[in-house]
């Protein structure tokens, strides 16, 4: 089959690799019928390349059709069209009964001592085959896979894999009272999610921050109240503005490591990527420094008393952080994997109802065939061409 593979930084190849087949009775095989580039994903094609491997598969938003299932599977049958989260969970350990499903002690990773194993994310997590590829091997099978109905375009459930359940959580995590205020820094596809559903949730006001013109375009388009980076000199000063002086009572980072603004970060990161492959791995793992800048844009702007939401994907292990203002401010803070099963029972009926509430059908801005990908990555990883969510079509 072909698969998109990583071979090095800012290298990802389409190759032709073994077909995956059936290793454990809880297993299954999708045909892949589309899988999405995340921003996650840019983490590994830039930062994080020190611990993946060439020839590792990427990718951990797929979606298909099922070719074939374990014995010890019994709910899903050939033929059944499938979406598959991101997280691999049991469904039945201690930390799944809590529907911390990406903590799941069945599938994690101890020898790292991380959580749960991903798809397609070093070996950090697992090292498990990604779903860029025309098929996809399904470890847990009995319990992951969420069936969704035939008829509907792909669009239309690809993002319970990643996006929705993502956004939805950090929604959750935000604490937003009722008729309270938000923040969103980030209007990448998790931002552009959270601000929608934050908006559907009942916030009275919900601004959005970002420096791309395609990006802030989106959010207007679905009721967003928006702040443009380039124009302002003092964001928090301006939401201030916004929220009655004091601030929102929300934040959400949906930013991450690799944030604008941060020299210092900016600067290890590339130096860590230079090393040669154990070093750098040792270097990022042990002493690692991500890009803060939006972190602490946040902790600036947040009300006293407010919380903040992490979904960005932070992998430092000695950022500085400013603990006097995090403590002054009584801030509350909230971050994590999403435990994407613990939130489909809330967000399947808003998919398959009427209308399109989230506005699911207008996120992806390219869908290209998965010999493309190369080519993808570069345009996504550089905001080519308006690019805000990549759907790669085996």
């Amino acid at each position: 089959m072909k698969a998109v593979t990583w071979q090095g930084k800012r290298d990802v190849r389409v190759d032709t690799v073994a077909d995956p087949r059936l290793q454990e009775p809880t297993d299954a095989v999708i045909r892949v019928t589309s899988s999405g580039i995340c921003g996650s994903d840019l983490h590994l094609y830039e930062v994080l390349g020190a611990f993946m491997e060439p020839g590792d598969i990427l990718g951990h938003e797929p979606m298909g059709v099922v070719e074939e299932v374990g014995s010890a599977v019994t709910g899903l049958q050939a033929g059944d069209r499938v979406v598959v989260p991101f997280n691999i969970s049991c469904g039945h350990c201690y930390f799944c009964d809590q529907k911390l499903y990406s903590q799941c002690e069945t599938t994690q990773v101890r020898e790292h001592g991380k959580g749960g194993a991903l798809f397609g994310y070093t070996k950090l997590y697992g090292q498990v085959p990604g779903g860029q590829a025309e098929y996809l091997r399904v470890p847990q099978a009995h319990f992951g896979p969420i069936k969704v109905p035939s008829g509907p375009p792909d669009e239309r459930f690809l993002y319970l894999s990643d996006v929705v359940p993502t956004a939805w959580q950090a929604v959750e995590y935000a604490g937003i009272p009722e008729n309270g205020s938000v923040a969103v820094f980030g209007l990448g596809p998790i931002g552009q999610m959270s601000a929608r559903i934050a908006r559907f949730r009942g916030a009275a006001q919900v601004i959005g921050v970002d420096l791309v013109d395609e990006r802030l375009q989106m959010a207007q388009r679905h009721g967003i109240d928006t702040v443009d980076v380039r124009e302002h000199k003092r964001i928090a000063d301006v939401i201030r503005d916004r929220t009655g002086g004091r601030g929102p009572d929300s934040v959400i980072d949906a930013v991450g490591m690799e944030a604008h603004g941060a020299p210092f970060g900016q600067l290890a990161q590339q130096f860590a990527s230079l090393l040669p492959g154990a070093v750098a791995e040792k270097v990022t793992e042990k002493a690692g420094v991500d890009r803060l800048s939006v972190l602490h844009l946040a902790i600036d702007t947040v009300r006293r008393g407010g919380t903040i939401s992490l979904s960005g994907v932070y992998g430092g292990m000695v950022d500085p952080m400013p603990m006097l203002d995090l403590f002054d401010k009584q801030i509350q803070l909230r971050m994590g994997q999403a435990n994407v099963r613990a939130w489909i029972d809330d967000v399947m009926p808003l998919l398959t109802g009427d209308g399109d509430p989230l506005g699911v059908e207008d996120l992806a801005t390219h869908q290209v065939p998965l010999d493309d990908a190369p080519d993808a990555y570069d345009m996504f990883q550089k905001k080519r061409d308006g690019a805000i969510k990549v759907v790669l079509k085996p």
